[in-house]
């Protein structure tokens, strides 16, 4: 690897030869821009390299031009396979690269051609019998390509890689499996030069070798921060914001947000707004529909036909805006683009600056975003973000390294190539990917004897060979791509015919009926009937505006410890200055020579750090811990991030459960984590497992928790899938959660679920270093006695501003009636003679038995025959008197808490334990429970399919 200054003049396109320079000068490129004068010439001599650079710098051009030099050069008879990949991780980035290289294909006699998943079978079958010289795929179809004969003889020609937003891919299994299918390419045409491309890399190095195989590559980097220029704006509230919420049926805080956001993008001729979210951007997308602004939504949800109808009429200037997730960020072409609107927090450098780059797509222009934010902590944590962005400070890749379930993919995918292949040849392809460069034989011969138990090969010890099984092809072609499927139903508009989008099962399930209405596509739409079988969602439009947002696969983005901390900092500087008598305003003043932000933003900001000095509150900082607790609530300030803080969270979790023996409710966010302990606990046993906890005990207490946590348990049955342990192609078939850990405990399955958590939503390292900072005094640890103005301003920062709060309220009472409609089965455990069956709404407020009058009734579902016959029986098995205990929890429960017990029991997925903990919050609001147990039915609906 090589990073050093390049001074190679403008005359970086000599380089190239006579017919790439004509068509230079035909397409009036007279000049380089900065990344092409720097990684020309040595994309040109064949090197490998790393060009990052910001979006609109014609880095796509960079790295083409030499491979298209290279083409034209070379003999015609070296010409007769594939010589060149475009890899992108988008199927609609095919699509905007192939027409970006069409013209340049023409001009220089190359033929340039797509493939992915929707290719038709007849132009599969035409690119196979008369390869095209440069072919831009997808990470996953190469996958496929690469087991073809036809194709196989193709790819043997190939001598150029170019993989574009690798940054994308990195951080990803899919990347991961990328690096050994690049392996794979290499054993079948030999060394080939690689080039990657990305607006933003965190670490160049790694990146770099994650990219080559840690062979020799250069770094071509172009500084990003000085390309960009950013705002931080909290909306102060006007007169018109009033006259605005009555208009859209909301409050005035929603509608400043609103008309903010529509004020920019009015300054402006074509503005993309990047939200967090799919809720938030349906959500969001309603208000402009019924305030009937041409903006539009563009998610990933939608379907393929809405998303080229909304880009296609913004890149013809009849659409002022879209809002958009991260379906957005890489790079598919919709035109100019001259401002970028940051609904919120972006929660990472590197996402802030792919967004904001898309703006200013002119050469030597600046792009310019606007941050808009909806709380304190949102705040705070933008101004952080904006400022590390503005100084180039990007997040680095978190490679996967020996992913298993990645490696027993790649295997037999190794397999399918060859035929028969030795292990050993196996295990170098596979190690000589960066990735698994680690990986050592015995481990990798434990993933080839599982995947041989589980019959995906044939494995022969004594001759050291793999072949193919009878399951071998159906496995791979199930498992081309590293994403874990996601059951969806699509969405069809019978008025029209017309696809509208997805929604996912856990939505379908825990919400969607026939008349429900819900919000996509910025509009709403009412539900017509349910195709479970085909697995469609047959609507009709509506003007009602009462719809639900619907929920959406993906996980939140998570907050950096790097990005936490520096709100930690911001707060320390502040509270000094308060403590010292200052204002707010001048507080804002001082901050505001470090932030891109404004007196008002900055002012309101600082409100709960004011505060908190005034009552004399310790202030959670980078370097100080705050516990505070109030009842059964307990909070931690911890500015770390939401990795560190998922760690602890679940540390405290295990630690004071196991002192209680009873369970602790958990939820995290990058600055506190707020626990629901038993009666019996308080915030005083949270700092005492803090102090006493030893670092290196930290990961070992993690594993032992982690055995019974649903994470665990859906990551496994993730993990089994991919090593064909258990096989997606046989359909729903359901299989315990409990009965599938104890079935792959010991084996290279239950090993890399394990790494993935640790990897995926904990930081453990870094957690054990900050318990040790704790010991020796480096940070501190304080203590409230009741709660803080800090400690307390999660709650509003983690609720989306932009929800319908008339659709909350109707969905709450949705849930309300459907749960009094509900029939329970109500059981005397005191005489035994009494039971009945009967609707919520008909229980009494204190239910009790009419035949001797006990009020300790069990609370059952009208079919569970099997706890009925165990309370009766006189000689009990183990499963019986599992069920027995369950019963007198239960009624313990009703015995207490009377017909909220019930409510709690009735609902999808609600046990007497969650039940005990939904009930035992504090609550002002009766919406609050049901709240509370809607959310349970939602992550019951997610896991539901893994137990019995």
């Amino acid at each position: 690897m090589t990073d050093r200054p390049v001074n190679r003049g403008m005359d970086a396109f000599a380089s190239l030869g006579d017919a790439v320079r004509a068509a230079l000068s035909e397409r009036g490129f007279a000049t380089p821009t900065e990344p092409q004068r720097r990684a020309i010439p040595p994309l040109a001599a064949g090197r490998n390299a790393l060009v990052i650079a910001p979006t609109g710098t014609g880095k796509t051009e960079t790295a083409m031009l030499p491979v298209f030099d290279a083409i034209v050069r070379a003999d015609p008879e070296e010409r007769e396979g594939l010589s060149a990949l475009y890899i992108t991780p988008l199927r609609a980035l095919n699509r905007d690269m192939r027409e970006r290289l069409e013209w340049w294909g023409s001009t220089l006699d190359v033929e340039i051609d797509v493939r992915h998943g929707d290719t038709t079978q007849y132009q599969r079958s035409k690119q196979a019998d008369d390869p095209p010289d440069v072919l831009v795929t997808t990470p996953e179809t190469l996958q496929a390509m690469l087991t073809g004969k036809k194709l196989r003889s193709a790819l043997s020609d190939v001598r150029h890689v170019v993989v574009d937003e690798v940054h994308e891919l990195a951080s990803a299994k899919r990347g991961a499996q990328l690096t050994i299918g690049l392996e794979r390419l290499r054993a079948l045409a030999g060394p080939f030069q690689r080039i990657g491309l990305s607006a933003t890399v965190g670490s160049p190095e790694e990146v770099g070798r994650f990219l080559t195989g840690d062979r020799d590559f250069e770094i071509i980097a172009v500084d990003v921060g000085s390309e960009v220029e950013f705002e931080v704006v909290h909306p102060e509230l006007t007169p018109e914001d009033e006259r605005l919420a009555g208009e859209l049926a909301t409050d005035a805080t929603i509608a400043s947000h609103v008309r903010l956001v529509r004020d920019i993008v009015c300054d402006h001729e074509s503005t993309l707004v990047f939200v967090n979210t799919r809720q938030t951007a349906e959500a969001l997308g309603s208000r402009f529909k019924a305030l009937d602004e041409p903006i539009e939504v563009h998610h990933g949800s939608l379907s393929k036909d809405v998303r080229i109808d909304v880009e296609e009429r913004f890149k013809a200037g009849d659409l002022d805006a879209l809002v958009c997730t991260s379906s957005m960020e890489l790079g598919i072409d919709v035109g100019r683009v001259d401002h970028v609107v940051q609904y919120g927090s972006p929660r990472e450098v590197s996402r802030l600056l792919q967004r904001v780059g898309r703006a200013g797509h002119r050469r030597d222009e600046v792009s310019r975003g606007t941050l808009v934010t909806s709380s304190p902590d949102d705040t705070l944590e933008a101004l952080a973000i904006a400022r590390r962005a503005a100084s180039g400070e990007v997040e680095p890749a978190r490679i996967h390294h020996a992913s298993l379930d990645t490696v027993a993919n790649q295997i037999v995918g190794i397999v399918m190539d060859e035929g028969e292949v030795s292990a050993r040849r196996a295990y170098g392809i596979v190690t000589a990917a960066y990735p698994f460069a680690d990986l050592d034989e015995e481990t990798f011969r434990q993933v080839v004897r599982e995947l041989s138990k589980n019959r995906l090969l044939w494995l022969d010890e004594d001759r050291d060979r793999l072949e193919k099984s009878g399951g071998t092809w159906q496995y791979f072609y199930a498992n081309l791509s590293m994403i874990p499927d996601e059951e969806t139903y699509e969405v069809h508009d019978i008025s029209s015919r017309g696809p509208v989008g997805t929604l996912d099962e856990r939505f379908v399930v825990n919400f969607a009926e026939p008349g429900a209405a819900f919000v996509q596509r910025g509009e709403m739409w009412r539900i017509n009937d349910i195709n479970d079988d085909e697995a469609r969602v047959n609507v009709t439009p509506i003007e009602d505006p009462s719809g639900e947002v619907p929920s959406w696969t993906g996980s939140e983005i998570p907050v950096p410890a790097h990005v936490a901390r520096e709100v930690g900092e911001i707060r320390a500087v502040a509270a000094d200055q308060f403590e010292t008598g200052a204002d707010r305003e001048a507080v804002a003043r001082d901050l505001l020579a470090r932030y891109p932000t404004d007196t008002h933003t900055l002012a309101t900001a600082l409100t709960p750090i004011e505060r908190q000095v005034e009552a004399g509150r310790p202030i959670p900082t980078a370097d100080r811990f705050v516990v505070e607790g109030r009842g059964r609530e307990v909070v931690l300030n911890s500015t770390h991030g939401h990795r560190i803080n998922e760690t602890f969270g679940r540390l405290l979790a295990a630690l004071v459960g196991q002192r209680t023996g009873s369970s602790v409710g958990m939820e995290v966010s990058p600055y506190r984590i707020e626990l629901e302990v038993p009666s019996r606990a308080s915030a005083r046993d949270v700092v005492e497992v803090l102090e006493t906890t030893q670092p290196e005990h930290v990961e070992p207490t993690l594993e032992l928790a982690l055995r019974n946590s649903e994470t665990l348990k859906f990551t496994l049955a993730q993990v089994a899938a991919k090593f064909g342990a258990l096989k997606r192609y046989q359909g729903r078939e359901r299989f315990g959660a409990d009965r599938l850990l104890a079935a792959l405990a010991d084996t290279p399955v239950y090993d890399e679920a394990v790494r993935e958590v640790f990897h995926v939503d904990l930081a453990v390292d870094a957690a054990a270093s900050l318990l040790a900072d704790l010991h020796d005094g480096s940070a501190s640890l304080e203590t409230a006695r009741e709660r803080t103005p800090i400690g307390t301003g999660g709650r509003s920062s983690g609720r989306e501003l932009v929800v319908p709060e008339n659709a909350d309220a109707s969905v709450i009472e949705t849930v309300k009636e459907r749960i009094h409609d509900d029939r329970v089965r109500l059981l005397c455990l005191h005489c035994t003679d009494w039971e009945h069956t009967t609707k919520v709404r008909r229980v009494r407020d204190q239910p009790e038995c009419p035949e001797c009058g006990a009020t300790r009734i069990a609370c059952l579902n009208p079919w569970d025959e099997e706890t009925v016959a165990a309370v009766g029986a006189t000689d009990r098995d183990d499963e019986a008197e599992r069920l027995v205990k369950r019963a007198y929890r239960a009624a313990s429960l009703v015995q207490s808490h009377g017909k909220q017990a019930v409510i709690a029991l009735a609902a999808r997925g609600v046990g007497p334990q969650t039940a005990a903990r939904i009930i035992g919050k504090l609550r002002e609001d009766e919406r609050d429970f049901y709240r509370d147990i809607l959310k349970q039915e939602r992550q019951y609906a997610r896991t539901q399919s893994f137990w019995d």
